[in-house]
Order: C-alpha cells, then sequence, then structure tokens
C-alpha cells in the first residue's frame, strides 16, 4: 500500500497556517479527517474553537483528541483520504502539562519527543495524505521564565522533528505559504 505525502505548515501565530492547511487538505481529497488538539480551558479558548468548528466543512468529520493523536491518525490513516492535525503546537503543550512539576526533567523532556517521533513515523508511513500545523515559537522574544523556555525547546526540536520526515514544508508568513522543503 503506498504512503501519502507528509506536509508540514509552521508560522507565527495568526500568519495563516490553519486557512492554508484547511485549502491545501480540499484540495487534496473528499475523505478528510480534521483533528483538533486544543482544550477549552478558558472563555477565550473556547471562542476559539467554536469559531474553528464553524468555519470547518460539514463534510469533514471532527476528532478532538488532546493527548492520544498518534493512536488515532493510526487508525484513521487508513479509512481516510487526508487527516489534518491542528496542531502539533498544542499537542506538544497538553504533553507537557501532563506532567507539570517535572517539565525540567529532561528525561520526561524525551519521553515527549519520543512521543513526536512515533507521531511522525505513522504519519509517514499511513496511505492517508497528512497535514500538520504549528506554531513557529522559536523566533521571538525568551520566555521570562523556566516552563515557558522548556516550552519553547521542545516545540522547537518537535518541529524539526515532523519537519525532517515531511514530503513538503511550508511557512507562512502574513498569510503567504512559502515553500521551504519539497
Amino acid at each position: 500500500m503506498p504512503r501519502g505525502k507528509l506536509i508540514f505548515i509552521t508560522g507565527g501565530a495568526r500568519s495563516g497556517k490553519s486557512n492554508f492547511a484547511e485549502k491545501t487538505a480540499t484540495s487534496l481529497g473528499k475523505s478528510v479527517a480534521y483533528l483538533a488538539t486544543a482544550q477549552s480551558l478558558d472563555e477565550e479558548m473556547a471562542f476559539r474553537i467554536k469559531k474553528h468548528r464553524e468555519k470547518r466543512l460539514n463534510t469533514w468529520e471532527t476528532y478532538e483528541e488532546p493527548i492520544e493523536v498518534r493512536g488515532l491518525v493510526s487508525h484513521l490513516g487508513l479509512e481516510k483520504e487526508v487527516i489534518l492535525i491542528d496542531c502539533l503546537t498544542l499537542l506538544t503543550s497538553n504533553l507537557l502539562l501532563r506532567k507539570e512539576g517535572k517539565v525540567e526533567d529532561s528525561r520526561w523532556q524525551e519521553e515527549i519527543l519520543l512521543e513526536i517521533k512515533k507521531l511522525a513515523e505513522v504519519c509517514y508511513k499511513i496511505p492517508a495524505q497528512v497535514i500538520i500545523v504549528s506554531n513557529e515559537v522559536g523566533m521571538g522574544l525568551v520566555p521570562d521564565n523556566p516552563l515557558g523556555r522548556v516550552y519553547r525547546d521542545i516545540l522547537g526540536r518537535a518541529n524539526s522533528i515532523i519537519a525532517d520526515k515531511a514530503d513538503e514544508v511550508f511557512m507562512m508568513v502574513s498569510g503567504i505559504p512559502l515553500k521551504v522543503k519539497g
């Protein structure tokens, strides 16, 4: 069974990543699974999630899974033409915050990155086309607290893992996709 293409889309906040990912997903197939990793932990995030839901095509199947993404992708990869994961940023945050007291423990950080590597392998091997969206957080200010710095570093490494496996990588700049790989 041939494998699908893995596409990685990164960029700053509100740079058009999700919009570009959704257009790309639409162009790749009719059977689309939208895998959302956001959790509604406050009013502002609940509003964002609501807006994303309203914008999505009603022909897409939406799955909301903040942690166990790899298993779901493995299953959906045999059923769907396209899987859109939005986003690696929040998945990484969700994994990190599961062990909030251990975030500075390098073993825990490596466990998170191992999970991202396993996700990348699954996405690379399945027959579905996979699009992964993530934020590029390492180009701004250095966070003023240890958790923020650990998160920035882990997400940077997670993005690198996905980009390395990806067939195509796009960097969004002010709503414009720049192809940097593939």
